[in-house]
């Protein structure tokens, strides 16, 4: 986190805040996030009560479980690993070497259920693939467990609602993985608290610009590596061969319906309307005061033909989606076909080097004065006053959480709701999934954010999936 070293108080604060200036947020919103990050650097716990964490979905190389890990054990005052759970006995080997070679006494597990009945295990965090989240995370919770679930936090809009009531019912903690809300040097936040202050005006449209599917054309089946469980990962989702090849257009690239690939096979995941989605579409909910809430209505503006016979990726490659608010909002999500914005300038009043192009990954906020641009590497608005000090603070959480995984481990202290609870994780992805079941069936549908049901019967029927071999949610 934050290292003093052999500096002074006051030089590390200088230094601190002009090294997050520079990265592109106001010298007054880089001093009270850098107060918020010393307070979050802060020992809350001693050396016996450290939390006893499981990761269950494992593996090597640039993995999302592999960079929670990491966040996790910076709070070495807090948690202990003592499990690590994955159906691929090589990844799971891996991680047992790497978590012990880093101190660890850890357990492996090939079967979550043999975690959730380990009484040391105090948390878990969930990393698999998005159509087992719900069925661990459930049963993580039963089990007595605090959760971190990586985002996006269901498959289906059913099992938001379940997370809903098991969160409810069992009052454990659960963070979902949308880190934009406190990394990403603060930038999501600021823009959202700019636009809760009416910097830019009353909103009238918000564009999630979250990239293309990726396509991969018919995959051979092959036979599934011996040291991968082919059949539990799959779990609950259709039992369909392994299918692996190479990419014929980058040599080192490979196609398959496993690891990491099952984010553009809409039996595992919803593509990137659930994978940068998750993120994008989370903070217009945000901006919006609609956490826990959501549009009225849905539409397909414009959608490529996906590849249908199941035998490769069938996520849309590119497509265009309306929610419509009751406010008369909308917030539309592309693969990159937003407007092209003008003249926008930075935190500084500098003119930024060319247009924001409707392909640039980020949100733009379009106000009836004034418009603001925020992605991972940019902050900008029509205007430099936009970047003003709020008089005001809008209050979008209690605190000022600077790291995900530091605002979780809090929480479970605390027993207090964190910033990405399951009302904001399931409010959000259920608008993931509106996005997907629209591109899916073509259709304009109404929506009615109370009893969680379109207007059409085929749309409703996508609202749940059956689940193979017994696998439930409740």
């Amino acid at each position: 986190m934050l290292d003093r070293g052999n500096f002074s108080r006051r030089g590390f604060m200088t230094r601190s805040v002009a090294a997050l200036t520079a990265a592109g947020l106001p010298t007054w919103f880089a001093a009270e996030r850098f107060g918020a990050l010393a307070r979050a650097d802060e020992p809350k716990t001693g050396a016996n009560g450290k939390i006893n964490l499981a990761v269950i979905g494992v593996g090597p190389g640039p993995r999302r479980s592999n960079a929670l890990y990491g966040e996790a054990k910076r709070f070495k005052d807090k948690v202990n690993f003592v499990a690590v759970c994955d159906v691929d006995g090589s990844h799971l080997g891996y991680a047992v070497n790497q978590y012990k070679r880093d101190g660890y006494d850890v357990r492996g597990y090939t079967d979550f259920r043999d975690v959730m009945s380990n009484k040391d295990v105090d948390a878990v965090i969930v990393a698999t693939p998005d159509h087992w989240h719900a069925v661990i995370a459930i049963a993580a919770m039963k089990a007595g467990k605090d959760v971190y679930c990586e985002k996006p936090l269901t498959l289906t809009v059913e099992e938001a609602l379940a997370m809903k009531k098991a969160v409810a019912s069992t009052k454990r903690v659960l963070q979902t993985g949308s880190q934009q809300r406190t990394e990403m040097g603060g930038k999501f936040r600021l823009a959202t608290e700019l636009v809760r202050a009416g910097r830019v005006g009353k909103v009238k449209k918000i564009e999630c610009r979250i990239g293309a599917n990726p396509q991969s054309g018919p995959i051979k089946e092959v036979a599934a590596p011996q040291h991968l469980d082919w059949d539990m990962w799959l779990g609950p989702a259709p039992k369909v061969p392994y299918r692996y090849g190479a990419n014929p257009k980058k040599p080192n690239e490979f196609f398959t319906n496993g690891h990491y690939e099952f984010r553009w096979w809409y039996d595992y995941s919803g593509g990137k309307m659930t994978d940068w989605g998750a993120h994008h579409i989370d903070i217009a909910q945000w901006m919006l005061k609609m956490d826990g809430a959501g549009p009225v209505e849905v539409e397909t503006l414009d959608a490529a033909k996906p590849l249908a016979d199941g035998t490769g990726y069938n996520c849309h490659e590119t497509f265009k989606v309306q929610h419509t608010y009751a406010t008369g909002v909308t917030v539309e999500v592309s693969h990159g076909a937003g407007s092209v914005a003008k003249g926008l300038v930075d935190t500084n009043g500098n003119p930024r080097k060319g247009d924001v192009g409707g392909g640039e990954n980020g949100v733009l906020v379009l106000g009836d004065k004034g418009t603001i641009f925020v992605s991972r590497g940019a902050l900008l608005a029509s205007d430099k006053a936009v970047f003003a000090p709020i008089k005001d603070d809008p209050m979008l959480y209690p605190t000022r959480p600077g790291t995900h995984m530091g605002n979780f481990l809090d929480c479970i202290k605390s027993r207090e709701t964190p910033i990405c609870g399951v009302e904001v994780g399931a409010g959000s992805v259920i608008v993931c999934h509106m996005g997907t079941i629209a591109l899916r069936t073509g259709l304009k549908l109404k929506w009615d954010p109370e009893t969680h049901t379109f207007d059409k019967a085929e749309a409703n029927k996508m609202l749940a999936r059956e689940r193979r071999n017994g696998w439930k949610i409740s």
